[in-house]
């Protein structure tokens, strides 16, 4: 991908890439920007633990998970091999992973408070070979990949490598190894396919109707299932659903009194504890008001 610096309606220019000298810069980058690239709290850098050393250790407020990041320049290294062993790690001691959040950041996060399940490990570098992507090209593997590149004028590119929509399971390629089978038994990546089993058609068509209508209010909208509902991003939460057995339950992640809701059909739930994001909810059943509540959601973006 080149980027182009536009210097007059008939002039352009190509950016040139000024690439990372050293893995610590990429490391600081993105340390010192989590939240803004990935949506993380910063816990430790170069955490050691059991004569490892983890780069950056992270965690999702959302899912409630620990994440860790390391970031390579190296284009040779076995992501998949590197990446179960990281997750193998932590499972093996949680305890240490809690003891340094709440001695770093003076919380009291309890043991039973994390999803063990959501943890997953993220890889960046400035590109990944084919055998990196294929080898992670699984739907329900907790490893990602992130390419972030810089180029003159201060400009810098981050995207997360996305799996194909025909991505098989890994599992039957873990029942021969004891330590990875253990991983992927605990550790769940969840589908869409998994908030529509056992629904009935009907909702499932209602849920996919709202579903595309997400997308198409503008581009780039990603959806990333979780587990407990499906989140609509576009650098950030702007709706979840959660898909139930007789309708859907709407999430607009807004905080209260920032929707203009002239029906009044979103329900204020910001004292109310809830599965999704913002402060708004609404039980849909059918498609009347389909327009309208995407203008709301719109409102998100």
């Amino acid at each position: 991908m080149h980027l182009y610096n536009l210097k007059s309606k008939e002039s352009i220019s190509i950016l040139k890439e000024k690439p990372f000298k050293l893995e610590r810069e990429i490391q600081s980058l993105f340390e010192s920007n989590l939240k803004e690239l990935m949506g993380l709290k910063l816990v430790k850098s170069e955490f050691s633990i059991k004569n490892k050393r983890i780069d950056t250790l992270a965690y999702d407020t959302q899912s409630k998970a620990f994440i860790i990041i390391e970031y390579k320049r190296s284009k040779n290294i076995s992501v998949v091999d590197q990446g179960f062993t990281y997750l193998s790690l932590m499972l093996e001691n949680k305890a240490d992973f809690i003891v340094e959040y709440n001695e770093t950041l003076k919380q009291n996060l309890k043991r039973t408070e994390v999803d063990w399940s959501q943890t997953r490990v993220v890889f960046v570098s400035t590109s990944f070979t084919e055998n990196q992507k294929t080898a992670t090209n699984f739907k329900d593997i907790a490893i990602e990949l992130w390419e972030v590149k810089r180029y003159e004028n201060n400009l810098i590119s981050v995207n997360q490598v996305k799996k194909s929509k025909s991505a098989e399971s890994i599992k039957p390629l873990t029942s021969s190894n004891t330590q990875l089978e253990a991983v992927t038994k605990e550790i769940k990546v969840y589908t869409e396919e998994d908030h529509t089993a056992n629904k009935s058609d009907e909702i499932i068509e209602l849920y996919e109707t709202f579903r595309d209508a997400i997308v198409n209010l503008s581009d780039d909208i990603e959806i990333e299932p979780k587990k407990l509902y499906v989140a609509f991003k576009k650098d950030k939460n702007i709706a979840d659903i959660v898909i139930l057995k007789k309708g859907l339950k709407l999430f607009i992640n807004l905080t209260k009194d920032t929707l203009d809701d002239p029906k009044m059909l979103m329900r204020d739930v910001s004292n109310t504890g809830h599965w999704g994001n913002g402060d708004y909810e609404l039980i849909i059943k059918n498609t009347d008001d389909l327009e309208y509540i995407m203008s709301l959601i719109k409102q998100a973006i």
